[in-house]
C-alpha cells in the first residue's frame, strides 16, 4: 500500500514506481471519522471552526488566513462501499456555499469519495506515496516547489480524491504511487474527467479545475482563484 518511503529521486520526492495491483483500480471502503448520515438525504452544515478542530488543522499563526476567515464545513459524501459518510473541510467562509453546493450535485449523482477530512499537521511531513485518498480543501502550505502560499492556505481550494486525479510535472507523479491514473483514457470510479460531473459543479461556482491547465496539469484541483 506504499506504507514505506519509496527510494528518492535528485529532486526529493520518491522515485515513480508502478501502481500496486490492488491500487490500480482503487475502490476502498470508506473509514468513518465522523458518525455516518441517518439517512440518505444529503445534509450540509457551515458552522465557525471549533477549537478542538482548528488545533489538530494546519493552521497556524504565520497562515495567510485568519481563523475568523475560515468554516468548519460537514457534509455527506458517497463512498466506493456504495454507502453514505459524513465528510469535514476547512474553507475560507466566502467559499463555503460554493462547496457546499458542488458536492451536494456530486452526491445526487452519487460520486463516489473515498475519505474527507481535515489534513493534520503530521500529514505536510509523511512521504506522499499515496496511502490516502483525502479529500481536503484548507492546508497551510506553499504551491509546490515555490515559497508563495497556495490557494489551499487561504481555504479557496479543494483536492478530489488525489490519488484517482494524479498531480503531474514532467516526469513527476503525486501521489508517486498513482501512476496508474496519469492514463485518462482508462476511466474508472472517482476519477475527474473533462466535462464531467466534478468539474461541472465546480465551474457552475465560477471555480477553476486543474486538469485544465498545460504545466502542471492537477486533476485533484478545483481553486476559486485560479491558482
Amino acid at each position: 500500500m506504499g506504507a514505506r518511503p519509496l527510494p528518492l529521486r535528485p529532486d526529493g520526492f520518491g522515485q515513480i514506481l508502478p501502481t500496486p495491483p490492488e491500487l490500480v483500480n482503487r475502490s476502498l471502503p470508506t473509514q468513518d471519522f465522523l458518525p455516518p448520515p441517518s439517512s440518505t438525504t444529503y445534509a450540509a452544515k457551515i458552522a465557525d471552526v471549533p477549537d478542538a478542530v482548528l488545533k489538530r488543522s494546519t493552521w497556524q499563526a504565520a497562515c495567510p488566513v485568519p481563523v475568523a476567515d475560515l468554516r468548519y464545513v460537514t457534509l455527506s459524501f458517497w463512498g466506493f462501499d456504495h454507502r453514505a459518510h459524513t465528510g469535514e473541510l476547512l474553507v475560507n467562509k466566502d467559499a463555503a456555499p460554493a462547496v457546499v453546493k458542488a458536492f451536494s450535485e456530486l452526491y445526487a449523482q452519487q460520486f463516489p469519495i473515498e475519505e474527507m477530512r481535515i489534513t493534520s499537521p503530521a500529514e505536510l511531513d509523511v512521504p506522499p506515496t499515496g496511502d490516502g485518498n483525502d479529500t481536503s480543501a484548507f492546508v497551510c502550505r506553499p504551491v509546490r516547489g515555490q515559497k508563495n502560499w497556495s490557494a489551499h492556505a487561504y481555504g479557496l481550494a479543494v483536492d478530489v480524491n488525489p490519488f484517482c486525479n494524479p498531480y503531474t510535472k514532467d516526469d513527476l507523479v503525486l501521489p508517486e504511487l498513482a501512476s496508474a491514473y496519469v492514463d485518462r483514457a482508462n476511466v474508472r470510479p472517482g476519477m475527474v474527467t473533462a466535462g464531467g460531473p466534478v468539474v461541472r459543479a465546480f465551474a457552475g461556482a465560477g471555480w477553476q479545475w486543474g486538469g485544465a491547465w498545460k504545466s502542471p496539469v492537477d486533476r485533484m484541483h478545483f481553486t476559486a482563484n485560479g491558482e
